[in-house]
């Protein structure tokens, strides 16, 4: 049986199976508000019934100027626990874990209704605004922001907490030369970073673990590099992240040449250098790849994007492949020879 559909244990957290539904924008919240709606429970209730141990939601802001788009999930008010909650209760009813990934997009932030904040005043682009250079207390007030975001996360009900760090939103701009150039304490890379971790860590269950998504390079000699990147990885993981998520890119207007499993080796020189579990995203949609990456102990994990759009059902669809054992809802047993079923009333 492939590596895919071993169980994974992080501290308290215990996994099906080392597929994980990658976090990935819907841009669907038509009321303006922050909160999830009818289409993310179909969204991600869906691929709960379709076999992935861990569902990551999309990219859900910790202040409404921390949005990419008026559009997006935000946990910046205790009024969204309870549709944060509705989707995570029918999750676990399937079978599935389920982590929220927090975040502020920074210098990204695309609606004009929002305001974009920043390390320093450097728009990403021409085609995006100069963001708002943040204070020292501003910046203290976003820390405190994420505290309180992970604060709801847990009382939604979550099992993991996922910081996002990477593709160029706020905490990876707070790591780059490219869009951090400030003379302050919050000059130093992982400052911020650092102090987001322990506020998040002070509000979760001791035994639930904080993952992070980290851009392993930049694509480009003005940011870090990845060695620089190894070491800003091993403050984080000292100061309490449990596993990595390891993507690229975002913080520079530059030209990637994307294959399948073009990140892999970058996650797997990270999991021997910092001695950390380590999650492999890009492109991975091909079940004999992601199988081999587990393996061949390369990474712990798989995180299936665009895979996952074209089938909600990939995790059961590889079980096929490699002629094992579907999980499904009694409601669909018949679409499956007998041997292949294994799954609870719902």
């Amino acid at each position: 049986m492939a590596g895919l559909f071993e169980p994974f244990q992080l501290k308290g957290l215990t996994l099906k199976n080392r597929v994980m539904m990658s976090p990935m924008c819907q841009y669907s919240v038509w009321a303006k508000d922050g909160a999830p709606n009818d289409w993310h429970f179909v969204h991600y209730v869906s691929r709960a019934v379709g076999g992935a141990g861990l569902i990551m939601t999309e990219m859900t802001d910790v202040v409404p100027d921390g949005r990419i788009t008026v559009h997006d999930l935000g946990i910046w008010d205790d009024a969204h626990i309870p549709a944060f909650g509705r989707v995570i209760d029918q999750v676990h009813g399937y079978g599935a874990k389920i982590g929220i990934q927090i975040a502020h997009a920074g210098r990204k932030a695309e609606s004009p209704e929002l305001r974009p904040e920043a390390p320093s005043a450097i728009a990403f682009s021409e085609k995006y605004r100069v963001p708002h250079a943040l204070t020292g207390d501003e910046v203290k007030g976003v820390v405190e922001a994420f505290r309180q975001g992970a604060r709801r996360a847990v009382e939604a009900g979550v099992d993991t907490v996922e910081l996002h760090g990477a593709h160029g939103y706020l905490i990876h701009q707070f790591m780059s030369p490219i869009s951090n150039q400030r003379e302050d304490e919050y000059g130093e890379p992982t400052r911020f970073g650092v102090e987001v971790i322990q506020a998040v860590k002070s509000v979760l269950p001791s035994q639930m673990p904080l993952m992070m998504r980290l851009s392993a390079t930049e694509f480009t000699d003005q940011g870090y590099t990845f060695d620089q990147l190894l070491e800003m990885a091993k403050v984080f993981h000292q100061h309490g992240v449990d596993m990595f998520d390891i993507s690229s890119g975002g913080n520079a207007m530059a030209k990637i040449h994307s294959y399948p499993g073009f990140q892999t080796p970058y996650a797997a020189a990270l999991k021997r250098a910092v001695n950390v579990p380590v999650l492999a995203v890009g492109r991975l949609e091909s079940y004999d790849l992601a199988a081999s990456l587990l393996e061949h102990d390369d990474v712990d994990m798989v995180a299936i994007g665009r895979g996952m759009l074209k089938d909600p059902y990939w995790v059961n669809s590889a079980a096929l492949h490699f002629e094992g054992t579907v999980q499904v809802p009694f409601e669909y047993h018949r679409a499956f020879p007998q041997r292949f079923v294994k799954g609870e009333k719902s």
